[in-house]
């Protein structure tokens, strides 16, 4: 773990997004999403958080300058050592995928705006990018913590984890922790992660998930074909349909697909589209099948905006 430090590092500069993008619906997301809970620090239109880039801590504050259709991100990064440039690239692209900057929504609202149950979901979100977990390793660790979990009790595993194992950094008077990457992980012992989880299966599905992380290259599951990198997270032990299918949404921004499995999913698409009764699943399916490449939007904006 790495103690809060007295004199930080500074770099700063400016992000932009792919119009339209409200950063003030971003921080709404990350003010009531659960496995996120008091990881970060939001004031008014900006948001401070940390990470670890290549091994190394780095803190991020992030500030809106620019506007829904003209968006600008003022960021600065903290860290007890200089990043060189590479660490510099590395913080700032983990940034923008956390809150897929990048993601163009208009052919989505395209769609959207001719579905007459869904617009008043899109309307209300409008400029709303998709906000992931932080790192995909750290979206597996959760689905592993959350699956058959009580949501109080997967948090306080990923709190005891990431207290334990991950690292803090103090801006202005403030402590941030960040959950570990795996490569911290890699070196643990069954009994040692059990006296941290306290439960013995959980932390088998856990050491799986972190050889499976610690080698394999995030570019790969960024890129690769949907079906290649869905086989290769369902080789994972304990990881099944939901949790494939979500972290190729939640933490990869894989929106080719919708996790029609997904309980809570279903009910939502019940609300908006079944007028006082419960879809079946074939409908829900054919409904998103008519978002095409963005049915993944379709039903993220579903639940978030139900």
């Amino acid at each position: 773990m790495q103690l809060p430090v007295a004199h930080l590092h500074t770099e700063q500069g400016y992000l932009t997004a792919v119009p339209p993008f409200d950063f003030a619906k971003s921080l709404d997301f990350l003010g009531y999403f659960a496995p996120m809970q008091t990881e970060q620090v939001i004031a008014a239109s900006n948001l401070t958080k940390a990470v670890y880039v290549a091994g190394q801590l780095v803190a991020f504050r992030l500030t809106s300058v620019g506007t829904v259709e003209k968006p600008k991100l003022a960021y600065t990064l903290y860290s007890d050592c200089p990043l060189d440039e590479t660490s510099k690239y590395a913080a700032v692209d983990r940034i923008s995928f956390f809150l897929s900057l990048d993601d163009d929504l208009c052919p989505f609202y395209q769609v959207a705006h001719a579905d007459a149950d869904f617009a008043p979901i899109m309307q209300d979100l409008y400029g709303y990018h998709q906000v992931k977990f932080l790192t995909p390793f750290e979206n597996a660790c959760w689905a592993v913590l959350a699956q058959r979990n009580m949501p109080s009790v997967a948090r306080r595993m990923k709190r005891a984890l990431t207290e334990t194992y991950g690292g803090s950094i103090q801006v202005q008077g403030q402590i941030y922790w960040t959950f570990p990457e795996a490569s911290c992980l890699a070196h643990l012992s069954e009994d040692e992660l059990v006296a941290v989880v306290r439960n013995v299966r959980k932390v088998e599905y856990l050491l799986a998930a972190v050889k499976a992380f610690d080698e394999v290259d995030e570019h790969f599951l960024r890129t690769a074909g949907y079906e290649e990198v869905a086989a290769w997270l369902q080789r994972i032990r304990g990881f099944g349909e939901w949790s494939v299918g979500f972290v190729m949404l939640r933490g990869l921004g894989r929106m080719e697909r919708a996790p029609l499995t997904e309980k809570r999913l279903l009910e939502a698409a019940s609300r908006a589209y079944g007028h006082g009764k419960e879809l079946s699943r074939s409908e829900i399916v054919k409904i998103a099948e008519g978002y095409g490449a963005y049915q993944g939007y379709w039903a993220h904006y579903l639940r978030v905006g139900s």
